[in-house]
């Protein structure tokens, strides 16, 4: 199954993929937006179904949003690829370097991703993320993929000279409109157990500037679900952003930022393709 939120109009909307395009309804209709459903598979299911019948969606006429517009946690992990922490000049984690990112800074597919006035240093990170369903704590690694819902795409967009600015990354990775998420939620029975051995890869003006596979995770994403709930409760909604590989563009030579007038993708095989442009701040 395959989910997307949007809005139509003033109201907003969830709607599921099938064969003749996108069928949805207003949330209002639903009883709740799509983290509303995710804390169980049958909910998903249900939901589903009643989408399946419900009238067209056409893009052209609706805006996406986040697939989950407001998460209550944003966990991302840094580091969690070999050659990229190889690159970074650090040593392979025995342990995920973890922080957070903000809803303030999501942005949809097709979306801007905005380059503040304060900085340059826009960087792109392709990660898979995947968005808890059942929520818990001391979750085991045996029962983690259970308490998944679903994977999605995000370009964790990071201000690199605010990122180390600081003892810890946070402020350079929430800036406003910096974050792309979506455009799908595609349910964890579509794809490989834990998205494992599927292409990721950055495109920057049509040229490929990462690519590797989720398999070269150091940690995966059973594993973090596990590492992430010996500390905290996970609830339905929270995403977790798994890390990017090598190809960063501060660690280039030389370096490449993004700029205004920029297209940026990221893709994974069998989730799909996020897509968006590259604008600058702009002050009210």
């Amino acid at each position: 199954m395959r989910f997307i939120s949007y809005v139509a109009g003033t109201e907003p909307g969830v709607a599921v993929k099938t064969e003749a395009g996108y069928r949805g309804l207003p949330v209002s209709r639903l009883g709740g937006d799509l983290q509303h459903f995710v804390g169980k598979d049958s909910d998903l299911a249900e939901l589903a179904e009643t989408l399946g019948s419900a009238p067209a969606v056409t893009l052209s006429d609706a805006k996406l949003l986040p697939p989950i517009t407001s998460p209550g946690k944003i966990l991302c992990i840094g580091l969690n690829y070999a050659e990229h922490s190889k690159e970074s000049g650090f040593e392979a984690p025995t342990y995920p370097a973890v922080f957070a990112r903000f809803a303030n800074s999501l942005v949809a597919h097709g979306d801007p991703l905005v380059r503040p006035n304060a900085s340059d240093w826009l960087d792109y990170e392709c990660e898979l993320a995947a968005v808890i369903g059942k929520g818990g704590r001391h979750i085991t690694e045996g029962d983690a993929l259970d308490h998944v819902a679903g994977y999605s795409l995000f370009n964790d967009g990071s201000v690199r000279d605010f990122q180390i600015k600081s003892q810890q990354w946070t402020i350079g990775k929430t800036f406003d409109d910096t974050g792309a998420f979506g455009p799908e939620l595609v349910t964890r029975d579509e794809l490989p157990d834990g998205c494992d051995g599927l292409g990721i890869r950055t495109i920057l003006n049509g040229t490929t500037m990462q690519e590797a596979n989720t398999r070269d995770m150091i940690f995966g994403v059973a594993k973090l679900v596990a590492i992430l709930s010996e500390a905290m409760t996970l609830s339905p909604g929270d995403v977790i952003v798994t890390g990017t590989p090598d190809g960063v563009g501060a660690l280039r030579k030389p370096q490449v930022w993004m700029k205004p007038g920029d297209t940026c993708t990221v893709e994974i095989d069998q989730i799909g393709t996020l897509t968006n442009p590259v604008t600058q701040e702009t002050t009210h």
